[in-house]
């Protein structure tokens, strides 16, 4: 395989310019996000909407703490023709995550736990767990006991063991009666509820996606004494000056709130009619792993304190070592069982992001930066934090079943240009 840094050179088509310092040194530059990146950005972007498999899609990239790309084609509302805007509101479904683990992250640093302490520390409804094994001929749940407890780490790391399928014989139909994400439940009633199902494995074996984030959110109330949507609001959401990141729209908003749209086939779309209520109405629950909304210049407020080491302008969120620490691998070789994860590439998984570790195998994959950290939504949204190139990108669109249409690969490969394999 070619150097990665030679093919970022000349495979992408990037650019070179030497720029004066001000000690008379010259500083060679790279940049990714030239004119030639930015012609295939547009003409990537609005392939998909005029094939008809997107309603509409925004994009908006920063490089070395510059706005370098932003566009938008199509309609946030494809029936009223209103058009995907910068200001358009969508729901970025489990790019709340990452939030969500900065919150967190924020009460580390102030010495209020440890990773490898036990969740059941903090929430005792955890603390008397068992670890299904199957079924008896009766269909009854049979269990074991942990091996150890659940700790923080695992719940940063999706290797808890909380079940979330609806395949896993006995334990699916437990999970079904408890609903423990109900939206009428508070968090503390999620806990409950989620603290007397057993788990799926036991914890630290295997990476499984699940409320491992909801259960933060949690964790963050309780070792706080302070409501995790206040909390989120006052530490993170505020200082960053994102406004328009919230669970609840109000009515003078909702003008500019996409719809969602579910792909039922190749240039056919159909209009979602069961989550708009979520955003517009105050729920109890206020999920860590899922329901925040937002628009595109908020969420890149985000994505640029990371890129910066956990600072914005003069508002320090975390501390450099921190981001370092969540954009850090965090699971052992030993964890083999990793559900889809490797769908995603040659990714590890830090403290609520995808980490990469290594470059793209094979021609399929999704192209990116070693370094890189990241995350995406259910309805097809995308966010990466390229430290290498000091690159920030942010995706908007509103697609249901999530990227069957290799949306995100496609707008990799045309920021980064497509990468070159040996024969």
């Amino acid at each position: 395989m070619k150097n990665w840094t030679f093919l970022l050179i000349f495979s992408s088509l990037i650019t070179l310019s030497c720029k004066q310092k001000s000690n008379d040194t010259l500083k060679l530059e790279i940049t990714i996000v030239n004119e030639l990146a930015i012609k295939r950005i547009d003409s990537t972007l609005s392939a998909f909407v005029n094939t008809g498999n997107i309603a509409g899609v925004s994009a908006l990239i920063f490089e070395q703490g510059e706005e370098v790309y932003y566009n938008a084609f199509g309609f946030a509302d494809l029936e009223n023709k209103v058009p995907m805007d910068r200001n358009t509101i969508v729901q970025i479904y489990s790019m709340t995550k990452p939030i969500t683990g900065t919150a967190l992250m924020t009460l580390y640093e102030e010495g209020k736990f440890e990773l490898d302490d036990p969740i059941s520390k903090y929430a005792p409804e955890f603390a008397n767990m068992s670890v299904y094994t199957g079924v008896d001929i009766n269909g009854e749940v049979l269990t074991e006991p942990l091996d150890r407890p659940v700790t923080i780490r695992d719940v940063t790391r999706h290797t808890a063991g909380f079940p979330n399928r609806g395949d896993i014989p006995g334990l699916s139909e437990l999970l079904e009666d408890a609903k423990p994400m109900d939206r009428e439940n508070t968090l503390s009633q999620m806990g409950e509820k989620l603290g007397k199902l057993p788990l799926w494995f036991q914890p630290g074996t295997q990476w499984e996606y699940g409320p491992s984030v909801d259960v933060q959110a949690l964790l963050v109330e309780r070792i706080s004494g302070i409501p995790y949507g206040k909390y989120v609001r006052e530490h993170i959401l505020d200082p960053l000056n994102m406004r328009e990141t919230r669970y609840f729209i109000p009515e003078g908003d909702r003008d500019r709130f996409a719809r969602l749209y579910i792909r039922k086939g190749e240039g056919e779309l159909q209009k979602d009619t069961l989550t708009y209520s979520n955003y517009t109405q105050h729920w109890p629950l206020t999920r860590g792993g899922s329901g925040l909304t937002s628009t595109l210049d908020d969420y890149m407020k985000f994505a640029q304190m990371l890129v910066n080491g956990g600072s914005s302008d003069s508002t320090k969120v975390l501390k450099e070592e921190t981001v370092k620490l969540m954009a850090t691998n965090q699971l052992a070789d030993s964890v083999t069982e990793r559900s889809w994860l490797p769908s995603k590439g040659q990714v590890g998984f830090g403290i609520d992001f995808a980490v990469r570790v290594a470059p793209p195998k094979t021609p399929e994959e999704n192209n990116g930066v070693v370094g890189e950290f990241y995350w995406d939504g259910a309805a097809s949204t995308l966010f990466w934090v390229d430290p290498v190139n000091k690159l920030t990108a942010v995706l908007f669109v509103q697609l249901f079943p999530y990227d069957q249409i290799g949306l995100h690969k496609s707008f990799r490969d045309a920021v980064y240009g497509p990468y070159e394999f040996d024969e």
